[in-house]
């Protein structure tokens, strides 16, 4: 691996790693306690820092070995990795209320550097993403200020010691919404690393047939599959490796959309897998009787759900469950490094087979790269997301009952069909309908007591940040009267919160 990230618990760690995939470069990801033993075998061409959620004078803050500054290794500090490096080579670190910062922020590069080559000098600014509390209050002896916020304090949000080979950012270049954030990574990797390409999507299929064939050596394997474009490229990637040893397994919870159950049949036959439908409504609902509790309400479906795969591994006789489970779904699951749970996916959780996901480095955008690549639709390839626990996680703070799911199923399919008649669902990465809760309304000259029908529709490349997407108005009117047709539904709202602070999802 040509660059080594350091990985002190941000939730965008992977989206570094990502970034640098984009540019045509392998990376790999350390935790603080195992670099000194992988440096012992390896020679990075440079090593990146993440961000993180501690402050650097807390007492429990990551720490990488300091031995890694006196490597002439060129190092990027990013947010809490720039704050590390400025603590520890004697500058100081301060943490005022006035200068936190959070989401986009215009900053100004006002040196040229290595790192800033090709980036416009904007005397406004340009548009980052920052998430800190702590500020620089003291820059460390030969350190020179590259980039500051163009706010009234002018904080300092860039720097650099060419001396020492080390630079810092406070904002995050990995997320989307940085708008020259591959730039700085181009810059750092070719620039100052001098690093050359070597990672491509159609290396990394033969990578996972390879893998796939040295892993399961002649034995059964279980897929989980939901037919969306995760489960469907993995199907596609490993199913001509493994052959008649592959069984995918649909579960139909009796949480689908209306008429999924078709859509995801004539995945798998495009996909080239075996599929198997279990429908298994009854104990879902069973399970979550009562349940509003989200955190709750998805332990419980993930066990069930594990139960039921576990089940169908043995009528199958299979030693290994292969999953689409991505890079996102482990870090809001708390399952990468440091990062905490924001919430738990049903397809992070373990059960006594062997298991592999091969697409657990990779996020969404990568993945529709990948399943183009292998000749699949795009009715595959740019399908929208769906949860696992699907419409049971779109019933908000009232307990699941067929009733609910049958409202929230038809106000789906009708929201959908309006966004498709005016072709603009095309533009929406993912679209939420969601059960939001009871409200008074009138109907007929009567009082009605009915439910409130929230659509939320966001756009984002990896799933990790998040806009919302604003539905022009008369399109808005359309849905509005579409649904409140429905002799149940009374109100209906928007919400284009940005993800942070909001999730995607509503729980």
């Amino acid at each position: 691996m040509q660059i080594a990230i350091i990985d002190l618990g941000s939730q965008y760690t992977q989206l570094i790693s990502r970034a640098l995939r984009a540019l045509g470069v392998r990376s790999t990801i350390l935790a603080p306690d195992q670099v000194n033993a992988w440096l012992k075998n390896n020679r990075p061409k440079g090593m990146i820092l993440s961000g993180g959620y501690a402050s650097v004078y807390e007492s429990n803050a990551p720490q990488p070995p300091t031995g890694i500054l006196d490597l002439g290794t060129p190092i990027l500090g990013i947010c809490y990795g720039m704050q590390w490096l400025v603590s520890k080579l004697n500058g100081k670190i301060c943490a005022p209320y006035s200068q936190k910062q959070y989401g986009k922020t215009q900053v100004i590069f006002n040196i040229d550097d290595e790192l800033s080559a090709d980036i416009p000098n904007d005397k406004n600014g340009n548009v980052t993403w920052m998430s800190h509390g702590d500020s620089i209050d003291q820059l460390p002896k030969g350190f020179l200020t590259i980039a500051y916020s163009a706010t009234t304090d002018r904080q300092i949000v860039g720097i650099s010691n060419l001396d020492k080979k080390i630079w810092g950012v406070m904002f995050h270049p990995e997320v989307t919404q940085t708008e020259h954030g591959q730039t700085i990574f181009a810059n750092f990797l070719f620039r100052i690393c001098k690093c050359c390409k070597d990672w491509s999507g159609l290396g990394a299929i033969h990578n996972i047939r390879e893998k796939a064939q040295l892993l399961i050596k002649g034995e059964k394997a279980i897929l989980g599959f939901s037919g969306g474009v995760d489960s469907s490229t993995v199907g596609a990637a490993i199913g001509p490796t493994l052959g008649p040893n592959l069984l995918a397994i649909c579960i139909d919870a009796g949480n689908l959309r209306q008429d999924e159950l078709t859509e995801i049949k004539h995945n798998a036959q495009v996909a080239g897998v075996r599929l198997k439908i279990v429908h298994a409504q009854r104990r879902f609902l069973k399970a979550l009787q009562g349940i509003t509790d989200p955190q709750r309400k998805r332990r419980i479906f993930q066990k069930l759900y594990g139960q039921i795969l576990l089940t169908q591994a043995e009528k199958f006789g299979a030693q290994w469950l292969i999953q689409g489970t991505l890079a996102p779904d482990k870090i809001e699951s708390g399952k990468v490094g440091q990062s905490t749970v924001i919430k738990t996916h049903h397809n992070t959780g373990k059960i006594s087979l062997k298991q592999w996901d091969p697409l657990a480095e990779f996020f969404k955008y990568e993945i529709r790269d990948l399943a183009r690549k292998l000749g699949l639709p795009p009715g595959i390839s740019e399908r929208q997301p769906f949860p696992g626990p699907g419409l049971f996680v779109r019933i908000i703070d009232t307990p699941v009952t067929v009733e609910k799911l049958q409202i929230v199923r038809w106000a789906d399919k009708q929201v959908t069909k309006t966004l498709r008649r005016h072709d603009i669902y095309h533009e929406i990465s993912q679209l939420v309908i969601a059960l939001t809760g009871r409200s008074v309304g009138v109907k007929g000259d009567a009082r009605v007591y009915g439910w409130t029908i929230t659509v939320r529709p966001v756009i984002t490349l990896d799933f990790m940040t998040t806009t919302g997407y604003h539905i022009p108005s008369g399109i808005k009117t359309e849905i509005e009267n579409a649904l409140t047709q429905h002799p149940k539904i009374v109100r209906v709202a928007f919400d284009t919160t940005s993800k942070p602070p909001a999730t995607i999802e509503l729980e």
